[in-house]
C-alpha cells in the first residue's frame, strides 16, 4: 500500500508570488467549512481564511477568522512580521514571503518555515474534524529566544462577499483566553491584548481577474503573546464556531495526520497518486444536518446532485465508503418527486432542473450494487426507482419524456440549460441542447438496464426500444455521434458522445477512428475540451467577468472529469489509457495542492480555472485508475 509523497517547495517559489500565490491549499472540516489560503500565506480570494464555517448547507458559508500574521522579535529586538498581504493600490505590506525557507504539505497538513538569520519559526494548522475549528501552532525551531505576537484579523461575513468599514465594526467580546466575534466565533491563545481597529482595503488579486469586487476591509481584533525561550517552544492558538473549546492546537495537528494516514489506508491504495487523490477525495465528503453529502468544489460550491453522482464511484466506492455512500444514496432517494432527484442549489432551496441527474443517481445505484451486492438497497429502493422510470416513459417537469417513436428521452423548455452544460449568460443557455442530447440517453439507456436488472419488466422494453432507437438515430461520420438529434444543430465536435461507450451498459461499442479523432481535437494534459479548436464558437480562454466565463464555460474550456469516460472508451477496445491518466500528476502540484482542478483553459498551456478543488475531476480520476 501506497502512502502520500509530500508536496515540499523552497524559497525560489514561496519568496515569489507569481509562483507561491497560485499554489493553494486547503484543510476541510468535513461539515462543508473549511480553512484554505496560498503557499506564501498571500489571501489572493476572498474564500482565502484561517476559519471559514459552513452554515445550514455547505455552501452558506461565512469568512471568520482570516489572519493570524505573526510578529516575531529577535533578542536584538527587531521586530520582523511574517505576514503578507495586498493593499488597494497594489503594495505587498508586509512581505513574510520573502523570509520564507519551506513550504510542504505532509499527509495533508500544510507547514511553513521562516528563517530569519540563524532563527527558524515553524507553523502548522489543522481543522478539527466534524466540526467547524481550526488550530494554529508556531514553534521555534532554531536559534532564540524570541517573543511572538499573533494578530487576529477577521471579519463574519458571507463568504462569496465582502464587509467594508462603511458599516458597523464586528461586536468583539474579550474572554479568558482571547474573545468571541458577533457571537458566532471564539479566537483562543496566551497573552490576549484587545485592540480593534480596521485593516482597510485588503485587495484579492483572484477575485480581480474574475470581474468581482476585488477589496474589503478586515477587522483587527486583538493580538496573542507568547515567548518562544528555546527550540522546541511553541505558541498554539484556537479558533471554533459553537459548541465546547476543541482540542488545543498541537493535538489537533496531531490527530489531522492520524486521520488522514487513514483515509488513505482505508483506499488501499496501489501508488502515490492513487494515495493523494484518496486523500483528496476525503474533502469533499461531508455529513451535514440531513446526512452524508457531497460538496462539489471548494471554495464556491455547495451540493449539486449532478456532480454528486457524478463522483459518487469515485468518491464512496473506490476509498472503502460504501456504507456512507449506501447512506447517502437512501437520503437522496428520498428528494425523489415526479420521478427527478432534487438538485440541492447552492442557495439550499430545493430545485429540480436537471435533465440528467436523475440518471446519474440510477447509475450510482448500479455501481454500489455492481461493487457491494447490496440485494437489500434494491429492495428498499425498487420502488422508487420504478418511479424514476415510469414518469419519464410518461413525463415530467421540463417536457423531459421518452419518445414513443424510438424509446429516446427527450426535453427542452424556454431558457432553460438542463444537461451538464448548463451555464447561461442574461438566461440564455449558451450551449442549447433541447432535443435528445447524446449522453442523456446514453445515460438513459444505462439507467433503464440498470433498473431491468433489478426486475422491473417496464424498464427491460423501454430498455429494448431505447437501445434500438440509440442505435438508429445517433451515428454520425466516421464512428462519431451526433451531439443532439431532434434538436440544434450539432455538427460540432463535443467530448459527450463518449459515454455512450463508456457507461456499463454503453448502448454502442466505440470505433477506434472516432476516439482518435476525438483525442487529436479535445484531448489536452488536463482533460477534454468542451469544443473542438477551430470550430464557431470556440473559446479557448476562461478568464474574465462572469458572463465571460460562463460564456467559454462548456465552449472550449476544459473538464478534467471528462478524462474518466474518455479512458473507460478506450479501454473498450481494449486498449490502456495510462499515457492519458499519468498526465494528471504533475498537476498535483501546480494550483489546488494534492488536488485537481475544476476546468482549464482550452488553449495552451492549459491554465487551471474554476475551483481549485473539484469533486468530480478527482473522483473520476481516481475511479479510473483503479479499474
Amino acid at each position: 500500500m501506497s502512502t502520500v509523497r509530500p508536496i515540499t517547495f523552497g524559497p525560489q517559489l514561496c519568496a515569489r508570488l507569481t509562483e507561491g500565490a497560485t499554489r493553494e491549499w486547503l484543510l476541510p472540516d468535513g461539515t462543508g467549512g473549511y480553512a484554505m489560503g496560498t503557499v506564501c500565506g498571500l489571501r489572493t480570494r476572498r474564500y482565502h481564511g484561517l476559519l471559514v464555517v459552513a452554515g445550514r448547507t455547505p455552501a452558506a458559508r461565512h469568512l471568520a477568522l482570516a489572519a493570524l500574521d505573526a510578529v516575531v522579535t529577535l533578542p536584538s529586538g527587531t521586530q520582523v512580521r511574517l505576514g503578507v498581504h495586498q493593499w488597494a493600490d497594489g503594495a505587498i505590506a508586509p512581505q513574510g514571503h520573502r523570509q520564507l525557507a519551506s513550504f510542504a504539505l505532509i499527509d495533508g497538513v500544510p507547514r511553513w518555515r521562516w528563517r530569519i538569520g540563524a532563527t527558524v519559526i515553524e507553523r502548522e494548522i489543522a481543522m478539527t474534524a466534524g466540526r467547524p475549528a481550526v488550530g494554529v501552532v508556531h514553534r521555534l525551531i532554531a536559534g532564540g529566544p524570541v517573543t511572538i505576537a499573533l494578530e487576529a484579523l477577521g471579519t463574519w461575513r458571507d463568504a462569496h462577499g465582502e464587509r467594508t468599514a462603511g458599516g458597523p465594526p464586528p461586536v468583539v467580546t474579550s474572554t479568558a483566553d482571547g474573545c468571541e466575534v458577533e457571537g458566532a466565533y471564539r479566537i483562543a491563545g496566551p497573552g490576549f491584548a484587545a485592540s480593534g481597529e480596521w485593516y482597510r482595503g485588503v485587495r484579492y488579486r483572484a477575485e480581480a481577474e474574475r470581474g468581482l469586487t476585488p477589496t474589503e476591509d478586515l477587522w483587527y481584533a486583538g493580538s496573542f503573546h507568547a515567548d518562544l525561550p528555546r527550540p522546541g517552544s511553541a505558541v498554539e492558538v484556537s479558533a471554533w464556531a459553537g459548541g465546547e473549546p476543541p482540542p488545543p492546537a498541537a493535538l489537533a495537528v496531531d490527530a489531522a495526520r492520524t486521520r488522514n494516514r487513514a483515509v488513505v489506508a482505508a483506499a488501499s491504495p496501489a501508488d502515490e497518486t492513487q494515495a493523494a487523490l484518496a486523500l483528496a477525495a476525503d474533502a469533499f465528503v461531508v455529513r451535514t444536518a440531513t446526512g452524508p453529502d457531497v460538496v462539489a468544489g471548494y471554495p464556491w460550491f455547495g451540493a449539486w446532485s449532478r456532480d454528486t453522482m457524478i463522483s459518487y464511484e469515485g468518491l464512496f466506492l473506490a476509498t472503502g465508503r460504501a456504507e456512507l455512500g449506501r447512506e447517502l444514496l437512501r437520503g437522496y432517494a428520498g428528494t425523489l418527486s415526479r420521478g427527478m432527484l432534487a438538485n440541492t442549489a447552492d442557495t439550499g432551496d430545493v430545485e429540480y432542473n436537471t435533465v440528467d441527474g436523475t440518471l446519474w443517481f440510477l447509475h450510482a445505484v448500479g455501481r454500489h450494487v455492481a461493487v457491494t451486492g447490496d440485494q437489500d438497497l434494491v429492495a428498499e429502493l425498487l420502488p422508487a426507482l420504478r418511479d424514476v422510470i415510469d414518469h419519464h416513459l410518461a413525463g415530467t417537469r421540463y417536457g423531459i419524456v421518452a419518445d414513443p417513436a424510438d424509446g429516446l428521452l427527450t426535453h427542452g423548455a424556454p431558457g432553460e440549460a438542463l444537461t451538464w452544460m448548463d451555464a447561461r449568460v442574461d438566461g440564455v443557455p449558451v450551449t442549447a441542447r433541447a432535443g435528445k442530447p447524446v449522453e442523456v440517453n446514453a445515460l438513459w439507456v444505462n439507467g433503464l438496464a440498470t433498473v431491468a436488472s433489478f426486475g422491473h419488466a417496464t424498464a427491460e422494453n423501454a430498455h429494448a426500444a431505447a437501445l434500438a432507437g440509440f442505435a438508429r438515430r445517433f451515428p454520425a461520420r466516421d464512428g462519431l455521434l451526433h451531439d443532439v438529434v431532434d434538436g440544434p444543430d450539432d455538427s460540432l465536435l463535443r467530448p459527450n458522445q463518449l459515454l455512450a461507450w463508456s457507461l456499463p451498459h454503453a448502448p454502442l461499442r466505440p470505433e477506434r477512428q472516432a476516439l482518435e479523432r476525438i483525442g487529436a481535437h479535445l484531448l489536452t494534459p488536463l482533460g477534454l475540451r468542451s469544443l473542438a479548436p477551430g470550430t464557431p464558437g470556440y473559446r479557448g480562454v476562461h478568464r474574465g467577468g462572469p458572463a465571460e466565463r460562463d460564456g467559454a464555460y462548456h465552449t472550449g474550456t476544459v473538464w478534467p472529469w471528462l478524462t474518466g469516460p474518455y479512458a473507460d472508451a478506450w479501454r473498450r477496445l481494449g486498449v490502456p489509457a495510462d499515457d492519458v491518466l499519468t498526465d494528471i500528476d504533475g498537476h498535483l502540484t501546480e494550483h489546488g495542492l494534492g488536488s485537481v482542478s475544476e476546468t482549464a483553459y482550452g488553449d495552451a498551456p492549459h491554465d487551471a480555472t474554476g475551483c481549485p478543488f473539484q469533486a468530480w475531476s478527482v473522483a473520476e480520476h481516481l475511479r479510473v485508475r483503479r479499474l
